[in-house]
């Protein structure tokens, strides 16, 4: 349309100006046709970057979905091998458990020196073995959430007191000084996850230690409390320290002196970091090889606890101490643990009256014995879903009158059991 007019009137001589207006018009429909040509390039550009972020934009979204479906696999993996754990750990302890009874049970019986070094051997190497397992229990219990912090006060003193009387054989064993510091502080955290955070720390500063001491101290900082392990060990290269508190990590080349000691699996120290994570309690390590350790961890200070209101008669001894003559009921339902236990409460001198079955504990009842028990030992878990707490429940209920304590066993990490039975006592 514009190029015929241009033509016209260019060819109009009855115009002066037709040559000037025509260049003007060819110079507009030149700057026309550049501008178009410029715009659908941009315009095709457009398109083109448009479709690409599209793609880029649904090849994120595919691959965001396949790391999620794949964190969700490997959370779903994880979580099934911590409750498979979880729940197997009372099939795996019972042969464990049974062995030691035996052990135990020979060892009453017999006064010949060599079955007694045999016995002594085959503890050892059982305690070895429980060790390993409540290493990994332990961590399958954290991991399925069946540890729960429950912190008060807590006065030091009676914490460093059984790490002594723990620890102390073993120290003097190795020619090894063990010292106590601080237990008058009182802090406010869990007195079983740091009385086990404590253990696995002194283990682990008695086991790479093999000349000088061990030193757990507490001092106070403001309104926190510094506890430390210090050790006078073989040390720790510096390029290990970040990794020590990872799962199964052993230091390379790193063996705790002398021959008789256990290398374990290395879960000590990753029990310590994700039981002092649950008590928000901040844990640090410093090392020098040839030169030892020093762990500490920092802990809100607590009030002092009132000291517990003494009975009027007295305390009563633990009934452990006199068994002779008294009636124990066993009730469990591994044949190998139950016979262990048999045994071994027979050596100690006591009557003992073994079940296997919650539905066994009912026709006993039923059969109106004359005689309550004096303790019951009771495994948690029985067949038919029935339960330990269940089984207690139903004694206490047939005697009324009578205080009757209890033992409930269990080897099983999934947690809420002492809830349970606390709510049963």
């Amino acid at each position: 349309v514009l190029l015929p007019a241009i033509v016209r009137v260019a060819s109009d001589d009855s115009w002066p100006w037709h040559w000037p207006l025509a260049g003007v018009m060819l110079l507009l429909f030149a700057l026309a046709l550049l501008m178009g040509r410029t715009a659908g390039t941009a315009l095709r550009q457009a398109i083109e970057l448009k479709t690409r972020t599209d793609q880029v934009a649904m090849q994120l979204r595919i691959d965001k979905a396949e790391a999620e479906a794949a964190r969700r696999a490997a959370e779903a993996a994880s979580q099934a091998k911590t409750q498979f754990f979880a729940a197997a750990s009372h099939d795996l302890r019972q042969p464990l458990h049974a062995m030691g009874l035996f052990a135990e049970a020979l060892r009453q019986r017999s006064r010949d020196p060599e079955v007694a070094s045999l016995v002594h051997s085959i503890n050892e190497s059982v305690d070895a073995l429980e060790g390993l397992f409540a290493e990994l229990l332990d961590i399958t219990r954290i991991d399925s959430g069946g540890v729960e912090p429950r912190p008060q006060p807590l006065r030091l003193r009676e914490l460093f007191a059984r790490l002594r009387l723990h620890f102390e054989p073993l120290a003097f064993e190795k020619g090894l000084l063990l010292t106590l510091r601080g237990g008058e502080r009182v802090v406010h955290a869990d007195p079983v996850l740091l009385e086990r955070i404590l253990r696995n720390l002194v283990s682990n500063a008695l086991r790479y230690t093999d000349d000088g001491g061990v030193l757990v101290g507490a001092r106070a900082r403001g309104d926190r409390v510094l506890l430390q392990v210090w050790d006078s060990g073989i040390g720790i290269a510096e390029a290990s320290l970040p990794r020590i508190f990872d799962e199964f990590y052993q230091v390379q080349g790193q063996r705790p002196p002398g021959p008789q000691q256990r290398k374990g699996l290395g879960l000590g120290l990753a029990i310590v970091r994700r039981l002092a994570d649950l008590m928000e309690a901040p844990l640090t390590v410093h090392s020098r090889v040839g030169h030892g350790s020093v762990f500490a961890l920092e802990l809100p200070a607590g009030e002092t606890p009132q000291a517990p209101d003494q009975p009027a008669g007295g305390l009563k001894a633990p009934i452990g101490l006199a068994l002779d003559g008294r009636l124990v009921l066993v009730v469990e339902d591994e044949a190998a643990v139950r016979d262990g236990l048999v045994v071994l409460l027979q050596a100690w001198g006591a009557d003992v009256l073994a079940l296997d079955t919650a539905e066994a504990v009912d026709a006993w009842l039923a059969a109106a014995p004359p005689r309550a028990p004096d303790l019951l030992l009771v495994d948690y878990r029985l067949p038919e879903a029935r339960t330990g707490i269940e089984v207690l429940a139903r004694v206490r209920a047939h005697w009324p009158a009578v205080t009757l304590p209890a033992v409930l066993v269990t080897g099983s990490t999934m947690g809420g059991h002492e809830a349970q039975a606390e709510q049963h006592d």
